[in-house]
């Protein structure tokens, strides 16, 4: 009994740490790509979307995706530097789509994201896609 405690609490542990996470993401990483309509996103569980935040820009010329991604998320929702139309989010979901500007140009591109998990702690990511 005492050898299963140690046991038992350190998977309680595991799971109570466990955060929501993008399990998938269209186009994938580092794919080249003609310009996609939308990008998509898969999540470990549903997210409580108007606790989110979620971009695609362009990565400019000399930054790095880790840079563009930080910018791309301090954009505001309608701003002309972002690649992805405004979205108007609400409600649970585990996936969501969203729309691009039409017509992007050539280059690499990266989706950021901000999630709030269930047990209350950010969660940020990127991906980035290539147009070709």
């Amino acid at each position: 009994m005492k050898n299963i405690l140690p046991l038992l609490a350190a998977l309680t542990l595991s799971v109570a740490a466990a955060h929501t996470a993008v399990s998938a993401v269209t186009p994938a990483l580092n794919a080249a790509v003609t310009a996609p309509k939308t990008v998509t996103l898969a999540f470990s569980e549903p997210v409580e979307l108007r606790f989110s935040t979620f971009r695609v820009m362009a990565v400019p010329a000399g930054v790095t995706v880790a840079e563009a991604a930080r910018r791309a998320l301090a954009e505001k929702a309608d701003s002309a530097a972002l690649a992805n139309r405004p979205a108007s989010l609400s409600g649970a979901a585990a996936r969501l789509a969203l729309t691009l500007k039409p017509n992007l140009k050539s280059g690499q591109y990266v989706i950021a994201w901000k999630l709030l998990s269930e047990d209350g702690h950010p969660v940020t990511g990127q991906s980035t896609f290539r147009v070709k």
